[in-house]
């Protein structure tokens, strides 16, 4: 397949449907140099985005939180991204909703002065994690820890953020690992690279606490499923040394929707039957 900025079709920047080959930014452009970006990612199933509204509420919250107010309100980032998905004939696809600081009068730290741009991309994707998706994941111990909340914006879905994300899964795939998971500042379990985690002991569920992570919208709609089913869910602070007793675990995000977890280090899990329960259920909400 060819690279990401060789392909045929559109991407909407700043209100405008270009070329996909031409839909550039300037090399002094400061997010390049700052890291002053935010974006969402989101799938669409049978011409639904899934929270889609939900999403698009997010980039805006987390474009504040960087001290950027974008120019676009929720309606006209909905209207973007359906805009972009039928000029390039998808249904079923994901979406890539982006908004930085370009290239204006600062090139510095500050930069107010500079515009607030936006684009919104769209592709075919299939399984982030490829046949994991259905034996269970490989998960390496990222080094690398979440940091406090007193350091980063953390309920900001910030380009930033994923610094530490990217080093930590280039570790893992190393190792013939899908993916790492990371604890946070104060030794706890966090979530993986791009996904929050979730185990299960006796029947009950057990995920991270989101004070110094990302409250994921594919976290909170399936901790919704289980509380619908009747199922004892703890947000509480998980301590490594939990890991050893868990029985299942599984990854939820957009990309990774829900994603069973067969290993973890030294630490192994059955892919159980709640899992692939979840996973089931939340496959069918999607396209429903």
């Amino acid at each position: 397949m060819a690279g990401y900025d060789d392909r045929d079709g559109k991407i909407w920047m700043d209100g405008t449907l270009v070329e996909w080959r031409e839909a550039k930014v300037h090399v002094l452009t400061h997010a390049l140099h700052y890291a002053s970006s935010v974006f969402e990612g989101e799938r669409c199933y049978n011409g639904r985005i899934f929270k889609s509204a939900e999403h698009s509420e997010r980039l805006r919250t987390s474009a504040e939180l960087l001290d950027m107010t974008l120019p676009w309100t929720v309606e006209q980032i909905e209207e973007a991204k359906y805009a972009t998905l039928k000029a390039n004939g998808l249904t079923d696809a994901y979406v890539r909703a982006l908004a930085w600081r370009g290239a204006g009068e600062d090139m510095g730290v500050a930069s107010a002065r500079n515009p607030i741009r936006m684009a919104v991309a769209v592709w075919s994707w299939g399984n982030y994690y490829g046949d994991a998706k259905f034996k269970g994941a490989k998960l390496d111990i990222s080094k690398w820890k979440r940091p406090s909340p007193e350091t980063i914006p953390s309920a900001a879905k910030a380009s930033g953020l994923y610094m530490i994300c990217t080093m930590s899964k280039h570790a893992a795939e190393a190792k013939g690992c899908s993916d790492a998971m990371m604890f946070d500042y104060r030794g706890y379990v966090a979530e993986a690279t791009g996904a929050n985690i979730f185990f299960v002991k006796d029947g009950e569920v057990h995920t991270p606490l989101p004070d110094a992570i990302l409250n994921g919208i594919t976290r909170q709609t399936v901790i919704g499923m289980l509380r619908d089913k009747g199922i004892k869910v703890h947000e509480r602070y998980i301590e490594a040394s939990e890991l050893e007793g868990f029985e299942q675990c599984w990854l939820t995000g957009t990309a990774a929707e829900v994603t069973p977890v067969g290993q973890i280090g030294d630490y192994s899990f059955e892919v159980g039957a709640l899992t692939r329960e979840i996973a089931t259920d939340y496959e069918k909400l999607v396209r429903s």
